[in-house]
């Protein structure tokens, strides 16, 4: 996970900062050099949150969403799809129990070539 890369980080954003950059698509942030866009996300998304946030900040949320890939219409432009386990699928169908690998977003990450539809 990458440096906060703006002023003074709140405890709120450190924690949002956090769960953002164990999502699998973290890698292609990372491939992208996009650690300043996911930092304005996580702060405006932590200004949204307070009572007296103004009205238009959901909006510029949701599109900052769509754009780092975190929605499904925004995994659908990005033409991203995140990979099955196919690990867990076998351990649940032969039964047995397995010591849980520890899995990273490289892992669980897929980009699909074409245009991302079924």
């Amino acid at each position: 996970m990458p440096e906060w890369p703006l002023t003074e980080q709140t405890i709120r954003e450190a924690d949002l900062w956090d769960a953002l950059w164990r999502k699998p698509q973290a890698i292609m942030w990372e491939r992208y050099g996009q650690e300043f866009e996911v930092a304005l996300y996580v702060r405006r998304f932590s200004e949204a949150e307070l009572m007296d946030s103004r009205v238009n900040l959901s909006t510029l949320i949701r599109q900052m969403a769509d754009s780092l890939g975190l929605t499904t219409p925004g995994m659908r432009a990005n033409r991203w799809r995140i990979a099955v386990d196919e690990v867990a699928e076998r351990r649940e169908s032969t039964g047995k129990q397995q010591p849980a690998a520890r899995r990273t977003a490289r892992d669980r990450f897929k980009v699909v070539p074409g245009d991302g539809g079924e």
